[in-house]
Order: structure tokens, then C-alpha cells, then sequence
């Protein structure tokens, strides 16, 4: 066994059970509100705070939301999205700076429903995607915003709490 790799102990799978079901009761708290979510700024800190494992809290989650709202296309791009900004703040861990947390979270709203676009291209070519991607525009302009005011307030005393659960 490679002793590189670290075991999850409870508090670890306590730790990622509560934040799997603050991403839940987060979701469906601002459900009435279209297009904002805490989702993209918590994927960014849970991924700052346990990296690769993030994947665990992830796939918890999208089998939860399955669950709750059916396993349809939607689900499919849940299914890549919330990984692929996972990778994307990965990538970027080692930025400190709110305002770089801010502009990620705010392009990857903007940019949400074109990543979403992608399996209407593979189901309907080009143009089903672009018509989707581009009927989609103003609900994207709204989870721009959003995210960015969202992870400007609550980026460090989120990031605060997760820091003093490490200590």
C-alpha cells in the first residue's frame, strides 16, 4: 500500500458529510432565487481546504441532487461541471488573493450555461447548442453576479471557519 495516501478518519467523513449537506440545504434554500447559488463559491473552498478529496464531497452531492430532482441531462452536466471547477481551483490553490476567487467564481457563472451547452451540441449539433447557449445569456449574466458578490462577502470568513476546523 502506497503510505503516501492519507485514510479519511471519521472526522474527516463527519467534516465531508456536513459540508455535502450544507451544499444541499444551500441549493434549495436559494432555490426561489434563479440563477444564485453558493454552490460555485463552496466547490472553490472545499477544494482549498481538502484538495483531491474534494471529489468524495462532490459525488455525494450529485447523487443527492439526483435523488431529489431525477437523474436527467441537467444531471449529466452537474456531473462535469462541479469537477471540472474543482480542477480549475486545484489548479489555481496556491492564490490567496479574494478578488482572483471572485473573478473565477463570477466567469465561471458567466460561462456556466455555455459548459452546459455541450451535450445539446453532442445531441443536436452546432446550432441546438448556440441557440441554448445563447437563450440562456441573461440567466448567465445573473449567476455572474451572483457568484461574484457572493464569494467577495463570503469568502474569508467561510475560508476563517474552514481554517479552524484544520487546527
Amino acid at each position: 500500500m502506497n503510505k503516501t495516501v492519507s485514510r479519511l478518519t471519521i472526522r474527516d467523513l463527519a467534516l465531508m458529510g456536513a459540508m455535502t449537506c450544507l451544499l444541499i440545504v444551500s441549493v434549495h434554500a436559494l432555490a426561489p432565487l434563479p440563477n444564485v447559488e453558493p454552490v460555485t463559491l463552496l466547490v472553490i473552498l472545499f477544494t482549498l481546504f481538502w484538495g483531491k478529496r474534494v471529489a468524495y464531497i462532490l459525488t455525494a452531492y450529485l447523487l443527492l441532487e439526483g435523488c431529489f430532482y431525477g437523474f436527467g441531462l441537467w444531471w449529466v452536466m452537474y456531473a462535469y461541471l462541479w469537477p471540472l471547477l474543482a480542477l480549475l481551483t486545484f489548479l489555481c490553490r496556491r492564490q490567496k488573493s479574494v478578488w482572483f476567487w471572485s473573478l473565477l467564481s463570477g466567469a465561471y457563472g458567466l460561462f456556466f450555461g455555455a459548459l452546459c451547452s455541450i451535450p445539446y451540441f453532442l445531441i443536436g449539433g452546432p446550432s441546438m447548442a448556440f441557440t441554448w447557449w445563447v437563450a440562456g445569456i441573461p440567466y448567465d449574466l445573473v449567476h455572474c453576479l451572483s457568484n461574484g458578490i457572493l464569494c467577495m462577502v463570503l469568502f474569508r470568513p467561510l475560508n476563517h471557519v474552514l481554517n479552524r476546523l484544520k487546527a
